[in-house]
């Protein structure tokens, strides 16, 4: 069972990580947003296969205790007074549904990168772990911690767009035009390796983000798609650019696109939406900015911290308007969220639940799985 002591909060919870170490850029990403609001300790890790490694990582964050497998550090959490609250599967793909499925079997809470898993049947699995247990899961679909994304949510819940007409959401990267993966580079040959990615390669690694991004500001999912993924760099094993057409519950139509190869961007991030009074349009890179085009009125500005904005967007702001929040932050309103749910879960209590959990992550791997099937049956509609 979860070690968090019943009743009121009174302490920090501590917390694990598996994966994230020596080498890794999403490890330090984890533990700053888990830290930010000083809620939680990272106090013990198994973070690199290798022995050396998970070590020397450990000691470089100062951890309490340093495991070489996960599996031992699973049974030694669970079993000790003083043991993690929640761990942190921070893994290349192909690791997240054991290790995952390993803390969930010790009653000790997930937080998970994502994809959930490799395949559907792994996700499936974890689905009926997770609403058959004890411990409480979350999905770290990252980008939708932002305040103005929750903006966005709500100005769709609310009816401002009218009926939702349109939706187009972009993810475009240029950092594997290059084939990296024969150079050398860490990140790029896992991510390239259909063993430890799963069977989509862009579709999967950033896809799902812009998919995940689109159902949480629309408050729908994807009904269907038609896909068209390419792999442009000779020799690559998985796509590294995809084009799909959506249709939404409820009729409304669109275009998802996602490219790890688009000279010149960074982490372009965008979502335009179209409804028959209003549309709305935000950008990763202008993060604290929505625009808001109301009909035969001026675009709108909205801007993150301040009172105009909706409650949910306000409580996702640190910050007063003007002071630059982004990335890291909106990592960190994942894990409020979630550790303020496992507080309530200590108490007996209901969970609000506001962040992605392993449903959203069962999705998003039905999301690859169609999107594949789709390009390799010649860009046919696939429902979900």
């Amino acid at each position: 069972m979860s070690n968090v002591e019943p009743g009121p909060p009174s302490r920090r919870l501590r917390a694990g990580i598996v994966g994230g170490g020596e080498g890794a850029f999403i490890g330090a990403v984890h533990r700053m947003a888990a830290e930010l609001d000083g809620q939680a300790l990272i106090v013990a890790g198994a973070m690199s296969s290798r022995a050396d490694v998970a070590r020397a990582s450990a000691a470089a964050w100062f951890l309490e205790r340093a495991y070489t497998s996960y599996e031992e550090m699973a049974r030694a959490e669970a079993a000790a007074a003083d043991g993690i609250d929640f761990v942190i599967v921070a893994t290349p793909n192909h690791l997240h549904f054991p290790v995952a499925r390993a803390f969930l079997a010790a009653g000790i809470h997930v937080v998970c990168d994502k994809p959930l898993a490799l395949t559907v049947a792994q996700g499936e699995e974890l689905v009926r772990l997770v609403e058959s247990g004890p411990a409480l899961f979350a999905l770290t679909h990252n980008y939708t911690g932002y305040p103005a994304v929750r903006q966005a949510r709500d100005l769709v819940k609310n009816g401002e767009l009218g009926e939702l007409r349109k939706v187009m959401v972009e993810y475009c990267q240029d950092w594997l035009m290059r084939p990296l993966e024969a150079e050398g580079n860490k990140q790029a040959a896992w991510r390239t390796d259909p063993a430890r990615a799963g069977a989509g390669g862009c579709i999967g690694d950033i896809g799902t983000h812009a998919a995940s991004l689109l159902e949480f500001v629309t408050g729908r999912h994807i009904a269907a798609l038609c896909a068209d993924l390419s792999t442009v760099v000779p020799g690559r094993r998985l796509d590294d650019d995809a084009n799909l057409l959506v249709r939404l519950e409820g009729g409304a139509k669109g275009t998802l696109i996602c490219s790890q190869v688009a000279c010149g961007e960074e982490n372009r991030l965008s979502i335009r939406l179209y409804g028959s009074k209003a549309g709305l349009e935000w950008h990763q890179q202008e993060p604290n900015t929505l625009l808001y085009k109301a009909a035969d009125r001026p675009v709108a500005l909205l801007r993150s911290g301040h009172e105009y904005l909706s409650a949910a967007a306000r409580a996702a702001a640190r910050l007063p308007p003007g002071h630059p929040e982004g990335y890291l932050e909106a990592f960190a309103n994942i894990y409020r969220a979630f550790i303020a749910d496992v507080r309530r879960h200590a108490r007996g209590e209901a969970q609000l639940g506001d962040y992605p959990g392993v449903q959203e992550g069962l999705r998003g791997l039905r999301f690859i799985a169609q999107a594949v099937a789709s390009s390799q049956a010649g860009a046919v509609w696939r429902d979900l």
